[in-house]
């Protein structure tokens, strides 16, 4: 394992280089919570489809878990049962609007990941950055357990557990755990465990930071005692086995009936009684157990849906779980919430409801969101909804900024209502909700019928763990 060690060696060094400002020592993460001997026993795996053109490079490389779509080169990155899912990349011609401006793209978009450790993280999108529209980069950036980059380039960033960084570039950053950070750009900060900041200059600036010890319930890290741990970690060791027998065999076939312009991935879990509508988009590693999804819903990589039902046009994002959950139609629920009822007292949430991303809704007596609210933040019971929901309308006559509690919101709350309006519509039709058979494709039918290619890693030697050069340019 010579060749794998050495090149980790090389990775924590450059992220320590780049964090120097910022005073923090990365070395204890890696020692303690990076299982270099778990590389020999995975097999990493690319998607083709036909809407996807392969442009692939990868060299001496670890590559556990990962799948590409559209063009790709990979140097010197190890990456650890994480997703890189490159179908939205741009292509030549395309407009990218930024402000007031029309930036024409010059050539296809790439990613470049280089020199990065990526430890069951999802990286999707395309790159938002208006000075890199062509590389979907990540660089030196070292992400651990269930992170999202979501909309890269990163660069040397430290990320930890159950963070996300969402249409931001981010430059020698630290981001604590399940914080959620869409500012545009920043650099050299080091934020807080469980900060959820939504920025938009001139506009609009939501601030909401968890408390400290309810956060330490649900994901507590500290490398000393070694991986992460609390109830988000608790929960999903307990659904672990489902996934290793669907990654241990080669061919599945669906346990379900995947109806028109639906897909279900190769990749994720079905339990029984599970039924999908048409357009539904089910993602790779996502879990389904007895739940109903309506037309045109979804469920993104990382998600967890369980004992559930939406009735459609509903959006789980990337890493949100429902368990015990009624969704009426068009709710959107954001990266990594949290929502979980019980079986005789469900959440509720009504119509258009806006969750934001890292919410978390666990009662054991159940709630009831009425329709068109907003959600953030910590509820554990009735009471807990004044101070951490509002009617949508209410917040969209928010002129200057309003403090409730624990949340801090700035400038035009009509704007911000707009912004998250505008990305959810654009979510649905990116999935392919308003398929009608001929127009308005979009994954769940690109995706329908996508091939898997597998590699395996050196067994044993210096380049155990390590991957054989590969270089395939159609």
């Amino acid at each position: 394992m010579r060749d794998i060690t050495s090149l980790l060696h090389r990775i924590t060094q450059r992220i320590s280089i780049n964090l120097r400002e910022q005073h923090f020592d990365i070395h204890p993460y890696v020692e303690r919570t990076i299982p270099l001997s778990q590389m020999i026993k995975f097999y990493a795996f690319y998607g083709i489809t036909p809407h996807h053109p392969l442009n692939f490079h990868f060299s001496h490389s670890s590559l556990a878990g990962s799948y590409f779509l559209g063009k790709c080169s990979v140097d010197h990155s190890i990456l650890y049962k994480s997703d890189i899912r490159g179908d939205e990349l741009k292509h030549k011609g395309d407009i990218f609007p930024f402000e007031n401006a029309s930036i024409t793209v010059h050539e296809d978009e790439a990613i470049d990941v280089r020199d990065s450790f990526l430890i069951k993280t999802l990286v999707h999108n395309f790159s938002h950055d208006p000075e890199s529209l062509e590389n979907f980069f990540i660089h030196d950036t070292l992400a651990m357990h269930y992170a999202n980059i979501h909309g890269s380039p990163t660069e040397g960033c430290f990320m930890e557990p159950f963070s996300t960084v969402d249409l931001t570039t981010q430059h020698d950053c630290v981001i604590g755990r399940f914080s959620y950070i869409q500012v545009g750009e920043m650099s050299h900060l080091k934020i807080p465990a469980g900060t959820i900041w939504i920025r938009k200059p001139g506009a609009f600036n939501f601030l909401y930071r968890f408390p400290q010890h309810i956060l330490d319930r649900y994901i507590l890290y500290d490398p000393i005692s070694g991986p992460p741990r609390g109830i988000f970690m608790d929960f999903l060791e307990a659904r672990k086995a489902d996934f290793k027998r669907v990654f241990d065999v080669m061919h599945i076939d669906p346990s379900i009936k995947i109806p028109a312009g639906a897909s279900l991935d190769r990749y994720a879990v079905v339990k029984p009684k599970v039924q999908i509508g048409e357009n539904v988009l089910v993602a790779q590693r996502s879990y389904l157990e007895n739940c109903w999804m309506g037309k045109g819903a979804n469920a993104q990589e990382n998600c967890y849906i369980i004992n559930s039902r939406l009735e459609g046009y509903d959006v789980t994002a990337h890493g949100a779980k429902l368990i015990h959950s009624m969704l009426d139609r068009n709710v959107f629920v954001g990266f990594n919430s949290f929502i979980r009822g019980q079986m005789d007292h469900p959440v509720r949430i009504g119509k258009g409801c806006i969750v934001m991303p890292h919410t978390i809704i666990d009662t054991p007596a159940g709630i009831t969101i009425p329709d068109d609210h907003l959600v953030w933040g910590i509820i554990e019971s009735e009471a807990d909804l004044p101070h951490h929901s509002m009617a949508i309308e209410q917040f969209s006559r928010i002129s200057e900024g309003l403090m409730v509690r624990d949340m801090m919101f700035e400038g035009d709350g009509a704007a911000f209502v707009h912004a998250f309006r505008h990305r959810i519509e654009h979510i649905l039709e990116a999935n392919g909700a308003y398929f009608d058979g001929i127009h308005n494709q979009g994954h769940a039918q690109k995706n329908r019928f996508i091939a898997f290619n597998t590699i395996q890693p050196y067994p044993d030697g210096d380049r155990m763990g390590m991957y054989p050069t590969i270089d395939i340019r159609p």
